[in-house]
């Protein structure tokens, strides 16, 4: 296998890495490599920080590892390699009437990491996250043998490969099970929030099977905590809507297009687009799913320095409270970009590591600027403070003191991937960084 040297990044390309990586296009080719190299496999990298790192040692990108094997009609069983995305899944399946039980915000994850980084979507209240609903998984240990690991056979370690971040092992691929969908298209109502309690109190009044609410993260004082929240259907038996074509950022943005005023003034015009007393609108499954999907690399937009991502969850108890501290503390740092999302998670989790938990999760961007590091340091340690606790898979800045407080189970998935890896060759740069399979 040909081996490839260079520099790669997460998401929010902050945080980068240099080594040398490889792209297998057959399951033979993976093994051979393998033989060459033991070392972590990673997919799209559309996690934000260095999830999907190991800075001067080898990788596999397994995105080219993107066939589906088999589906069954009668009980909505898709087996597929890891390095499918979630998107080419959504965009083959649902004009035969399935989807994935679960979607995140962008069709670009693998299906590889979508389990090992269990994902959740705008449905997490009432279905859970990703992991729970894989039926197997094909996983090629660092000793170099296979195993199918489903829940009935291997309950801890299918538990640690969940949410596990590759630790355990490779996933070549897996056995999900998929929903009926009546339509490609999505009834959705947006709602207005005049502030963060009227938007907590719509998230915990909705009954919708899908619901997502965007979050001004700029506005202070009475409007603190303003939005729109988007709650959705599946139309049954919809005319598909035409998708409009992708568009791209083909350079990285100058720092004045994400300043405060700027940021201030489009969050004011996004509010406004929907009326006061909300408004019903068509959008494709697409567009509602995969957002900014429409845009690609928009990633650039934060400029050559990059971005860092903030995403917490908060138990109930605490999470109004919190928030409202959080939202306060991240208006009057004016460093906030538009993208901010709220949304009401349930109790739902695949894994030992997994993120979801019951209550409010809060994800706000922040150009990567002098003082922002400092500030997801602070919101970190507020939702420690609260009980809560912070999503991996978007996290660049955490220290392992502060993490581990977060995860009860985190020992445990360390004893179990230690002893699947015992020589650590799996280990990337955020396993080490937050010490994720220290057994202490």
């Amino acid at each position: 296998m040909r081996w490839k040297t260079g520099e790669y990044a997460g998401w929010g390309r902050v945080l980068r890495a240099g080594g040398k990586m490889a792209r297998p296009e057959k399951i033979a080719a993976l093994r051979a490599t393998l033989r060459e190299e033991k070392c972590p496999a990673i997919g799209n990298r559309r996690s934000y920080g260095d999830a999907a790192l190991n800075g001067g040692g080898h990788v596999i990108d397994m995105t080219r590892l993107d066939r589906m094997i088999a589906f069954d009609e009668e009980t909505g069983i898709l087996q597929a390699e890891a390095g499918i995305t979630i998107g080419e899944i959504t965009r083959l399946m649902a004009p035969r009437g399935w989807i994935p039980a679960v979607l995140p915000g962008t069709g670009f994850a693998t299906l590889g990491g979508c389990i090992g980084n269990d994902v959740h979507g705008k449905n997490h209240h009432g279905a859970g996250s990703f992991g729970q609903h894989v039926v197997e998984i094909e996983l090629l240990g660092a000793n170099g043998r296979t195993r199918r690991i489903t829940p009935g056979n291997a309950p801890e370690l299918f538990r640690a490969t969940i949410g596990g971040l590759g630790q355990t092992g490779i996933i070549l691929s897996a056995s999900i099970r998929l929903i009926r969908s009546g339509s490609t298209v999505m009834d959705v109502r947006e709602s207005r929030a005049d502030n963060l309690d009227e938007f907590m109190s719509l998230l915990e009044g909705s009954t919708a099977t899908y619901c997502v609410g965007w979050i001004d993260a700029t506005a202070r004082g009475e409007s603190l905590g303003r939005g729109i929240l988007e709650e959705a259907e599946i139309r049954e038996h919809a005319v598909p809507i035409t998708e409009k074509g992708a568009k791209s950022v083909p350079m990285d943005a100058p720092r004045f297009l994400l300043s405060a005023p700027v940021v201030r003034a489009f969050n004011q015009l996004y509010l406004r687009r929907v009326p006061p007393g909300g408004r019903r609108i068509d959008r494709s499954m697409q567009d509602f799913f995969f957002p900014l999907d429409r845009v690609h690399d928009w990633n650039r937009l934060y400029g050559k320095p990059g971005f860092h991502q903030f995403q917490c969850v908060l138990p109930p108890d605490s999470a109004r409270e919190t928030l409202h501290r959080m939202m306060e503390k991240i208006a009057s740092s004016r460093l906030a970009s538009p993208l901010a999302v709220l949304k009401r998670l349930g109790e739902g989790r695949g894994g030992m590591m997994s993120f979801p938990m019951e209550g409010f999760t809060l994800a706000v961007d922040f150009p990567n600027r002098r003082e922002s590091a400092g500030l997801v340091q602070e919101l970190i340690d507020m939702t420690l403070a609260a009980g809560g606790r912070i999503y991996p898979a978007k996290d660049s800045v955490a220290t392992a003191e502060q993490f581990a407080p977060m995860y009860d189970e985190r020992a445990d998935f360390a004893t179990i991937a230690n002893a699947q890896d015992p020589d650590h060759r799996l280990e990337t740069d955020l396993v080490r960084r937050l010490k994720l399979r220290s057994e202490a």
